[in-house]
């Protein structure tokens, strides 16, 4: 009998609408728009308006149009949306995404243009696997999933960059990059791994055995936690700066 394994801890199970929730990987997409609350928050004036449209702008851009890409390609949610669907979720997501982004810097600053073109670029290079998958790795994760997110929205509430954003926007990445880390180790053992044997020895003399469940549970716990952390950051910051 083949082992139901559900191919993310917050997958629901296969079919109609619940397909579209697991699509939008929702603490992942939490995680990375509070990285354009922290952007916003940090900027010397505190601009609501501008992080409501970093906001919108990022989370069609990331939270729907790169899932739906990623998803088109190879399928490892395993949801049943169809693929007609999922790229024209993709292409209406990253066209409103962009047309946000071209708004912005119209009325904000046009340096915003060059991460408008790179959130593009990224969204689908990164994850259509473009050019043999040069851009599929750690380090363009934590770049465009860490940094660009909290940069950007940064510069659209202050109009240029400072040493706090840069700092901060290390943060981002570094964290990414430990998201990225972690969830590659859970993604082989829940989608790669047909069957899991074996025992570990402990020096006390047990012997305790080695489980897809004991292979995931301590870097899934560590990825809900983080995820958590970072959205409160978020919330705090938010709250900091409406008082």
């Amino acid at each position: 009998m083949k082992e139901d394994i559900r191919p993310a801890f917050y997958a629901l199970r296969a079919g109609g609408w619940r397909d579209y929730v697991t699509l939008l990987h929702p603490p992942y997409t939490a995680w990375h728009l509070s990285y354009v609350v922290v952007g916003a928050a940090l900027a010397p004036e505190w601009r609501p308006d501008r992080l409501g449209a970093g906001l919108v702008a990022f989370f069609l851009g990331l939270g729907v149009a790169a899932h739906a890409l990623d998803e088109v390609n190879g399928r490892p949610l395993g949801t049943q949306i169809p693929a007609p669907v999922l790229w024209a979720l993709a292409a209406c997501s990253l066209a409103g995404a962009v047309a946000v982004g071209i708004a912005a810097a119209v009325a904000w600053t046009p340096w915003l243009l060059a991460f408008v073109a790179a959130g593009g670029f990224v969204a689908c290079a990164y994850n259509l696997e473009l050019l043999g998958g040069r851009f599929h790795g750690d380090a363009w994760f934590a770049v465009s999933w860490g940094a660009l997110p909290l940069l950007a929205s940064y510069l659209a509430a202050a109009g240029t960059l400072a040493w706090q954003a840069l700092l901060a926007a290390a943060f981002a990445a570094l964290l990414s990059l430990a998201q990225r880390r972690l969830s590659t180790a859970v993604r082989l053992a829940r989608r790669g791994v047909a069957r899991v044997a074996g025992t570990l020895e402990l020096h006390d003399g047990q012997t305790l055995p080695l489980t897809r469940e004991r292979l995931v549970a301590a870097p899934e716990e560590a990825l809900r936690a983080l995820a958590l952390a970072v959205v409160c950051l978020a919330a705090a910051l938010v709250v900091l700066r409406e008082r």
